[in-house]
């Protein structure tokens, strides 16, 4: 089991420093594969643990927001619930050496992060998207 269980997070760990960097153009998120759940209309929201109920999310987000934002808080799915399309950074650490990228969200869109992560910024409108 826990030959099993290495193996996974290897895989993981494979599949995130493949991800585009920064810099790099994030793909599109697939739009409306689950409803908005608990976050309110006009804004991103981003929760600390999976939780795909089909009404959509229902815990407590970690970070809510419609303007640029930098920080450092858990995540795991996201929603964005405006108008604009948004980028999001995340980070990850993996046996000691840090990952990080970016994700583009556009309205309506949702997605996950596939392991608990950390986002770092939202920034709005990004030419990128």
């Amino acid at each position: 089991m826990l030959w099993k269980s290495i193996a996974v997070a290897a895989s993981v760990a494979g599949v995130l420093a493949t991800a585009p960097a920064a810099s790099a153009a994030p793909s599109q998120v697939s739009a409306e594969s689950w409803g908005a759940g608990n976050c309110p209309q006009g804004m991103l929201c981003i929760w600390p643990n999976w939780n795909h109920p089909p009404e959509g999310p229902t815990a407590t987000p970690s970070l809510t927001t419609n303007s640029e934002w930098s920080g450092n808080v858990p995540a795991f799915n996201f929603y964005n619930y405006t108008s604009k399309k948004a980028e999001i950074t995340w980070s990850y650490t993996y046996l000691g050496s840090p990952l990080s990228g970016t994700i583009c969200v556009y309205p309506g869109g949702d997605g996950d992060l596939y392991v608990p992560m950390y986002v770092t910024k939202v920034t709005w409108q990004p030419r990128t998207c």
